[in-house]
């Protein structure tokens, strides 16, 4: 048995194809955990599920998964619970941002309702129906379950030309606060996870960081300078394991009385 205890145990990450997602479905397997790996891209899901076995052997599974859609997340509570028979944990990491501004002048790079929608129902409402549908299969089951909101700093703090991101973000800590304070009587424990400044990850994408560069009115080049290093006390960015480490700990009976809040992983950077 590893320090950790999580060898069995059934954990559901959603987004957990590639970048943030896929490093923590990486990081579970390594403890022993069985993994589900839902997500809406199911190539890539099968290809991640068939390299945990590869590297880390065990019995992982993938589920095509979109969190926006009630339907296709009850059948993949279900479809684990017919390989597993339980779910012991949910990673709520599925998620999206598209940098924009509130008003462009220039007309390039606007926030719009579609834009907006797009963004809350993937961040927000993803959350919210992944975790309804896994306590439901952890309280009928009497399981003592746990599940991780993946949240940010930047739902903290903010962050300029993210306004959108940043906003289901903070929603997602009170999300994680509210919830807690409905499930503990369950025994299930609820936790927060917020990433700073990443190694590169979907989300860091070249479109992605032309777009950040040209809400703050800067290169591409500057924002790396002075939005990534300047501004962590840490002076690097964060690596994709030192947040996947974090959760497998929060997962684990070591974190047992850590339950409603929001731990902070970005190298002691506040704002930017």
């Amino acid at each position: 048995m590893s320090w950790l205890n999580l060898e069995g145990k059934v954990a559901i990450v959603t987004g957990g194809a590639c970048g943030l997602g896929r490093a923590v479905c990486e990081g579970l397997a390594e403890v022993g955990a069985r993994v589900v790996v839902a997500d809406v891209n199911e190539e890539i899901a099968k290809q991640t599920v068939a390299e945990l076995k590869d590297k880390f052997s065990g019995d992982h599974i993938f589920a095509t998964t979109d969190v926006t859609n009630k339907a296709s997340v009850d059948a993949m509570v279900q479809a684990t619970i017919h390989a597993f028979g339980s779910v012991d944990i949910l990673v709520n990491n599925a998620g999206i941002n598209i940098p924009r501004l509130l008003v462009d002048p220039a007309g390039k790079e606007e926030l719009t309702e579609e834009i907006w929608d797009k963004v809350v129902l993937i961040n927000q409402k993803g959350i919210f129906l992944c975790a309804q549908a896994v306590t439901k299969a952890m309280i009928k089951s009497g399981t003592e379950g746990v599940i991780i909101n993946m949240a940010s700093e930047s739902g903290m703090e903010g962050s300029e030309g993210q306004s959108v991101y940043a906003a289901t973000k903070a929603a997602i800590y009170n999300l994680t606060r509210s919830w807690a304070k409905e499930l503990g009587k369950h025994n299930i424990r609820i936790v927060g996870v917020a990433p700073g400044i990443l190694e590169a990850t979907a989300l860091r994408s070249e479109e992605y960081e032309r777009s950040l560069a040209y809400t703050r009115g800067i290169t591409v080049k500057e924002l790396h300078k002075k939005y990534k290093k300047a501004a962590i006390p840490l002076g690097r960015s964060g690596k994709l394991s030192e947040v996947a480490n974090t959760v497998c700990f929060l997962a684990s009976d070591r974190a047992g009385y850590i339950h409603g809040t929001v731990i902070n992983v970005s190298g002691g950077k506040t704002r930017a």
